[in-house]
Parts: C-alpha cells; sequence; structure tokens
C-alpha cells in the first residue's frame, strides 16, 4: 500500500507563508523608509494587501514586527498608524546614540578585515558624490550600520537599528534642509573616521562619532518647525474656554 504524506504540503505552506510575510515586512518597511507612508498617517492594511496581492494576514503580521522595529504604532481602536516623534523626543534619541554608537564602534573595530573598511571607505566616497537626498540617506545608514557590524553585540545592534528607523523621515527632511553646501561638513566627519578605523584608532574613532552625532542633535534643536507640536491638555483647555 503507498503511505501518503500530509506533512509535506502543510510544511510547503508554512514555508510560503513565512516567505510571503517577510516580503510584505521588508516592502512595508520600505515604503516607510522612503517617506511614502509619512509619520503620523494611518496604515490602510486593505489598501497594502492589494499592493502586495495578499490577504490581510501577512500584512497584519507584518505590521506587528515593524511595531517592533519602532516603525508602525498599534492601536487597538483605530488600527495601524507610521510611528513618529516629537522634537523632545527625537533629541533624546539622539542623546542616546551619542552613548550606545560609539560603543558598538569601538567594539567592532578590531574584528573589522581591511577589506570591510575598503568597504566602508568606498560607502562614504558613494556618498560624496551622491547627487540626490534619498541616494545620500541610503548609503549614510549603509556606513554607519556596517562600521557597527562586526561588534558582536546582537541587542546592542537591534536598539540602534531601531532608533535610526525611528527617525529616519526627520533625517531626510534634516538632509534636505542643509542642502549640499553644508554637507562637506557630513563627509569630512566620514572620512575622518574611516582614516581613524583604519589606524585602528578605537578611542579616536569613537571620540569623533559621538561628535558627529551631537552636531547634528544640536542643529535639530533648532528645526523644531520639523516635528510635529503636541500640545499639552493645560494647553488644549486654556484655548477653548
Amino acid at each position: 500500500m503507498e503511505t501518503i504524506d500530509r506533512t509535506a504540503p502543510a510544511e510547503t505552506s508554512t514555508h510560503e507563508t513565512s516567505l510571503t510575510t517577510d516580503r510584505v515586512t521588508e516592502g512595508i518597511r520600505a515604503l516607510i523608509l522612503a517617506g511614502e507612508l509619512p509619520p503620523g498617517s494611518r496604515i490602510g492594511q486593505e489598501e497594502l494587501a492589494a499592493r502586495f496581492s495578499v490577504s490581510r494576514i501577512p500584512v497584519r503580521v507584518a505590521l506587528g514586527r515593524l511595531e517592533s522595529d519602532g516603525l508602525v504604532v498599534l492601536k487597538p481602536s483605530s488600527g495601524a498608524w507610521v510611528a513618529r516623534v516629537d522634537l523632545a523626543e527625537c533629541l533624546e534619541i539622539y542623546m542616546i546614540r551619542e552613548r550606545l554608537e560609539p560603543l558598538a564602534l569601538a567594539q567592532s573595530i578590531p574584528n573589522m578585515t581591511d577589506e570591510h573598511i575598503d568597504l566602508l571607505e568606498r560607502l562614504v566616497e558613494d556618498m560624496a558624490a551622491s547627487t540626490d537626498t534619498e541616494t545620500f540617506l541610503k548609503l549614510d545608514r549603509m556606513f554607519h550600520l556596517a562600521s557597527y557590524a562586526d561588534a558582536g553585540m546582537k541587542q546592542l545592534l537591534a536598539m540602534i537599528e531601531r532608533f535610526w528607523n525611528t527617525t529616519q523621515h526627520y533625517r531626510r527632511a534634516f538632509t534636505s534642509l542643509l542642502g549640499r553646501e553644508r554637507n562637506w561638513i557630513i563627509h569630512a566627519e566620514h572620512r575622518l573616521m574611516v582614516d581613524a578605523i583604519r589606524r585602528r584608532d578605537t578611542e579616536g574613532a569613537a571620540h569623533l562619532l559621538t561628535e558627529h552625532i551631537r552636531r547634528t542633535r544640536c542643529e535639530l534643536a533648532q528645526c523644531s518647525d520639523m516635528f510635529p507640536n503636541p500640545e499639552s491638555p493645560r494647553k488644549r483647555r486654556r484655548k477653548s474656554v
């Protein structure tokens, strides 16, 4: 008698479902990071399901994942929204980054190969040659996260990436505001960091990175118009009188 393997279809189905959810997750992530779904906007699950030609189930699972990444806020009564931060929250994130990212870089440098450092240098030069904001942002993210990749600290790197995710939209607005005439400062700082990394100067590279993040934080503090301005309950009551 022929034996029927009833487990294979289920395993295949589970695998396909996982691949579909992964695809939808990365697709929604790309839409948010590219600014197509701006901070504070409501996420239409039916529209996304149609866009990716899937049911709403993988969309819901994907949104749950993206909430863990700091990109989405799920509200039981009103659905899913793209996460946003106000100015105070953004400045707090940058203060935390000033501590965390130099640690990750210092831990990563001793484990870097010369080929990895060559890659970082190429990313820096590609950034300097870029002519549009989106290319710059993509290369800048790649450069910094790649410089931490050899730290061997999964929890730390996950925290750093989450902070990068939640501030992506504001970096885009800030970069556009600076314009190419001010970007030379960023490129110079990147080149100095690569030079310190190549010399295996962990202390120097970490110091340069701290100042790099701090300078951006101080400049962001002068750009309050880019951020939502939530009113306190007291202010709202005063206006309603």
